[in-house]
């Protein structure tokens, strides 16, 4: 079985991803960045590495 998908909270309908943000220095390690827009269902997920971005205060923010 895999794992969930990591999951982070965000106040913004449009967000960033580049798969590396906690890492220091993590651009050269993660993927290009990619912009992200939150739709109706509350949520979004990266298409490089699954990250999930849930709307706070949205649908799938539980």
């Amino acid at each position: 079985m895999l794992p969930a998908p990591e999951t982070t909270k965000v106040k913004s309908h449009r967000v960033a991803c580049d798969g590396a943000r906690e890492i220091p220095g993590g651009a050269a390690l993660g993927h290009p960045r990619v912009f992200l827009e939150i739709d109706e269902k509350g949520y979004v997920d990266c298409g490089y590495c699954d990250r999930r971005f849930i709307l706070e205060h949205g649908p799938a923010d539980h």
